[in-house]
C-alpha cells in the first residue's frame, strides 16, 4: 500500500516570555507530518518538526520548500515505507525526526503509541528534570520554589543570562533549601562561558555541588573543550556540541577526542530516534553517560522522545518535562506527577 503525506503548520503559544541564549522567546513555529496508506486514510500517523532558531541546522528560509518536496515525492511514489537517502534529509533533521516518528506511529495502528513497553503502558513513570528558565532573580527564585513543590528531585537552570554572582547567589539560596542528598542540580550554560574563564567559573560553581554543566562553551572549540573536560570540577555534557555531526566517523572523533563526561541528546537537532541510537552506542562503548532531553517540542514530538526513551535502562532524570510549557498544546495522556513523566492511557489525544 503505498504512503501519502501533509504537512499542518502549528504555532504554539508560550506561558511566559523566557529568556534564553536567543533572546526572549513568546511562540514556536512547528509542523506536523501526517502519514497514512492511500486505500485507509483513518489510520493516520503523526511527526512533529520543529527546528529552533539559533540551534537547528534546518532552521532554514526554505525548511517549508523541502517540507512540500518531501510531500511531493512520497505522494509520487509506490513505496510502502521512506527511503530517507532518496528524500535526500541528511541536512534536515528535523524534518527526519517527523518522517521517523510518523512511520513508526502509523506501523501500530496510528495511536500515537509508537513504542511497547512499560511508560507507554503506564506501568512505570520515566524520572525527568524541573526546567527553570532564565529571567530575572525573582522570577527564577518563584520557578524553583513551584518545582520543589511539585516534587522534582533535579532541577535544571538556564544560566548565563544574569550577572554570574547573582545566578550563584540563587545556587546558594537552593542549596541552603537542599542538600546534594535531597536534590540534585545541573545548570545549562548553552556556550555562554568564555574559553579562558570557564575553568574559573566552574571552581565557583562546584560549590554547590552540581552534577552537571551542559556546554559551558560555544560549540566548535574541540581543543579547549577537551582540555575542560580532563580537568573539569563540574562533570561536563556536550549539547549543541552534536548538532550538525552526522557521519559516524565524525561523531567517534568528537567523542574521543573531547571525551566528555555525558552527551545530551535531542532528537529534533541530531536526526531523530535512530541517530540518537547511534550516538548512544557510541557513548556507551567509551563509557560516557548520556540523557535525553526534549527541545520545545509539542507533545506530539515528545511523546515519541519518551516513548523512545523508555526502551533504555534509565539511571538518572531525563530532560523531558517541557510539555507544560504551552497554552495551546495538544491534549495528551502525558502527565508529570511528583517529578516523574507518565502515560496515563485513560486520557485521550486531542485533535489537530
Amino acid at each position: 500500500m503505498a504512503l501519502q503525506t501533509a504537512f499542518i503548520p502549528y504555532t504554539l503559544d508560550f506561558k511566559f516570555d523566557a529568556r534564553t541564549s536567543r533572546g526572549l522567546i513568546s511562540q514556536h513555529q512547528v509542523y506536523f507530518i501526517k502519514l497514512w496508506h492511500a486505500p485507509d486514510p483513518t489510520i493516520v500517523g503523526l511527526g512533529e518538526c520543529a527546528p529552533l532558531a539559533g540551534l537547528s541546522i534546518d532552521y532554514r528560509p526554505d525548511l517549508l520548500q523541502k517540507l512540500e518536496n518531501v510531500c511531493q515525492t512520497i505522494n509520487a511514489g509506490k513505496a510502502e515505507t521512506i527511503n530517507p537517502d532518496k528524500l535526500e534529509l541528511q541536512e534536515w533533521p528535523a524534518i527526519g525526526f517527523a518522517l521517523e516518528t510518523a512511520l513508526l506511529d502509523l506501523q501500530n495502528g496510528g495511536n500515537r503509541q509508537i513504542y511497547k513497553n512499560a511508560f507507554s503502558n503506564g506501568e512505570t513513570g520515566i524520572p525527568i528534570n524541573g526546567l527553570v528558565w532564565m529571567g530575572d532573580k525573582d522570577f527564577m527564585q518563584q520557578q524553583i520554589s513551584q518545582k520543589l513543590a511539585q516534587g522534582y528531585s533535579c532541577l535544571k537552570l538556564k544560566i548565563g543570562g544574569l550577572d554570574f554572582t547573582t545566578e550563584l547567589e540563587i545556587l546558594q539560596s537552593i542549596r541552603e533549601t537542599a542538600s546534594e542528598k535531597e536534590l540534585t542540580i545541573r545548570v545549562d550554560a548553552n556556550g555562554a562561558f568564555a574559553p579562558d574563564e570557564a575553568f574559573k567559573k566552574l571552581e565557583r560553581l562546584a560549590k554547590y555541588n552540581i552534577h552537571s554543566i551542559e556546554q559551558p562553551i560555544k560549540q566548535g572549540q574541540w581543543k579547549a573543550m577537551e582540555e575542560l573536560c580532563a580537568y573539569t570540577p563540574v562533570p561536563i555534557a556536550l549539547d549543541e556540541e552534536l548538532i550538525g555531526v552526522q557521519a559516524p566517523d565524525k561523531q567517534a572523533e568528537l567523542l574521543e577526542t573531547i571525551n566528555p563526561q555525558y552527551i545530551i541528546l535531542k532528537p529534533t537537532l541530531v536526526g531523530g530516534l535512530k541517530a540518537s541510537a547511534d550516538w548512544i552506542e557510541l557513548a556507551e562503548k567509551r563509557s560516557i553517560g548520556w540523557w535525553m532531553t526534549s527541545a520545545l517540542e509539542s507533545n506530539i514530538g515528545l511523546n515519541a522522545i519518551s516513548q523512545f526513551t523508555a526502551n533504555y535502562s534509565l539511571t538518572m532524570p531525563q530532560g523531558l518535562g517541557t510539555g507544560q510549557l504551552y497554552h495551546n498544546n495538544i491534549a495528551s495522556p502525558l502527565q508529570i506527577e511528583q517529578g516523574k513523566l507518565w502515560y496515563r492511557e485513560k486520557q485521550e489525544w486531542g485533535q489537530l
